[in-house]
């Protein structure tokens, strides 16, 4: 969805959310569900709220992802790497090549921001 006005999170009709379940499911059952506010021309950048509940499962992130944790608590393990906590009120960058695992301690919910090189 573009527009050329203001894109709000916090309108009253907020877009039709998408449920799914990660790929590649380690722990738990977790569920997810999308809500896309806003996708510019290019179909490469888009931004919205995401959220998860419990679970731990398999990671690989073509894109370039802001994350801001609205809500809950998740663990982030690149593969070969440190496990990094991350709790509400925290932002940060997931780069483009990062493998590993996303797993969700407590039920989560991100503001993202995507950028997707074609």
């Amino acid at each position: 969805m573009t527009s050329s006005r203001l894109v709000r999170f916090d309108e009253m009709e907020a877009p039709e959310p998408e449920a799914s379940q990660p790929a590649v499911v380690l722990e738990g059952k977790p569920q997810t569900v999308t809500r896309n506010f806003f996708t510019d021309q290019t179909e490469q950048f888009f931004s919205g709220i995401w959220e998860s509940t419990r679970g731990k499962w398999r990671v690989s992130y073509s894109e370039n992802e802001f994350v801001h944790m609205l809500e809950g608590e998740a663990i982030l393990t690149a593969d070969g790497g440190p496990a990094e906590r991350v709790k509400a009120g925290d932002s940060f960058v997931v780069p483009a090549g990062f493998q590993g695992t996303w797993e969700s301690v407590t039920d989560v919910k991100k503001l993202y921001a995507i950028f997707e090189a074609s």
